[in-house]
């Protein structure tokens, strides 16, 4: 049965690509040192190197998702702001919604 990948923390990955990078060790030094295979090592330099920019370049994808957040804090805005207007200017109406027809309501007779 063929193992797992084991998952390693983002600290970590960040930490010895940057290690790498800096020239103090080799991939192969740190992986001794860490337990992780230096081929890993290297895709970890490599993805860093590819994707670093994104982390200060302002990526699409988070600017994406921030308007997507400001719209859903809208919706939620919109859904709490509603209830309370109405409870403000429509009489009887902090009940909580429940028909108050027919309890103490006026009654007609058609005794004529």
């Amino acid at each position: 049965m063929a193992q797992k990948p084991q998952a390693y923390a983002p600290k970590l990955k960040f930490r010895l690509a940057l290690e790498v990078l800096g020239g103090g060790r080799s991939e192969v030094e740190l992986g001794r040192i860490y337990g992780v295979h230096h081929t890993t090592i290297s895709k970890w330099k490599r993805q860093f190197l590819e994707h670093g920019v994104e982390v200060f370049g302002g990526n699409k994808d988070v600017e994406r998702h921030e308007k997507k957040i400001a719209e859903l804090e809208r919706l939620v805005g919109q859904k709490e702001v509603a209830p309370a207007l109405l409870k403000t200017s429509w009489p009887g109406a902090e009940g909580g919604g429940e028909a108050r027809i027919g309890r103490g309501a006026p009654t007609a007779s058609i005794d004529a």
